[in-house]
């Protein structure tokens, strides 16, 4: 994608540049308010201070019969949410569809076909290792980037480990990335300070949450294992142009206080 290419989808929304903390843009994960409309996933970013969100199918998608849905939804649905986020003035900064072994290559193309709807250069996807070719062919014949997103648990096929990302990487394109989920490189036991450093270039996108070692729970920022004040305070120090999207996937509590908490150290860190 570029430098260049990164700071325009990361600091342009809609004729004004997104808000930054201690110049790092700070958002929020779609997967955060699944449990509501996108509305209200909307009045509550507003709440928090927040002008970036990385929508998800999660958020989009129905319980039942999701296949059918993707394959038919008319595009339309997803110019009219665009036209929700440009009327509240957040940024949106990427869809995310997944592109495991069970999801077919039409409903992939048509992943694709939504980012473009929503006006988008980006989408994010947890896919297989196996798929990298072939998601990277069709990411260059649609001209959209796509950034791998990691899990936690250390399986075949499955993006967890550096290595993981290496060998899906090596002799792609230049429309294929990394989403980097801190949490679950920390929780599978790697360093994702070290990482960012290395691999900044290629990382695109970050989801910002804090988990403790060894398959540990998740945690408000400062509470956990993840280096969240090294992340953030590295991604000021070298102007990394890499958006940090706080994605809260605990069931339980008030969502809305528990990542105002987590928003509140970014800022605190940040200031």
């Amino acid at each position: 994608m570029g430098k260049l290419g990164l700071a325009l989808l990361a600091s342009r929304s809609f004729g004004k540049p997104a808000e930054r903390i201690g110049g790092v843009l700070i958002g929020i994960k779609g997967f955060t308010f699944r449990d509501r409309s996108i509305d209200e996933g909307i009045a509550a970013t507003k709440q928090l201070g927040l002008g970036a969100w990385a929508l998800g199918s999660n958020n989009m998608e129905p319980k039942e019969n999701v296949r059918k849905w993707r394959l038919e939804v008319p595009l339309e649905e997803f110019r009219n949410v665009r036209r929700k986020f440009d009327a509240a003035g957040i940024l949106l900064h990427s869809y995310s569809f997944p592109s495991r072994n069970s999801v077919t290559e039409q409903e992939v193309v048509r992943g694709f076909e939504m980012t473009k709807a929503l006006g988008l250069q980006l989408m994010t996807t947890s896919s297989s290792v196996s798929r990298a070719a072939a998601i990277d062919a069709l990411a260059s014949k649609m001209k959209i980037h796509v950034a791998l997103h990691n899990h936690s648990v250390i399986k075949p096929d499955e993006f967890v480990t550096p290595d993981d990302f290496g060998t899906a990487l090596e002799g792609r394109s230049s429309f294929l990335g990394i989403n980097l989920d801190v949490g679950h490189f920390t929780a599978a036991g790697f360093d994702p300070v070290s990482f960012l450093e290395k691999h900044h270039e290629r990382i695109w996108t970050i989801d910002l949450k804090d988990r403790k070692k060894n398959q540990g729970p998740n945690c408000i920022f400062g509470e956990g294992d993840t280096p969240v004040k090294e992340l953030l305070l590295l991604l000021k120090k070298n102007r990394y142009d890499i958006p940090a999207m706080i994605e809260w996937e605990v069931e339980e509590g008030d969502k809305v206080a528990d990542v105002r908490r987590c928003v509140d150290y970014c800022r605190k860190v940040l200031a």
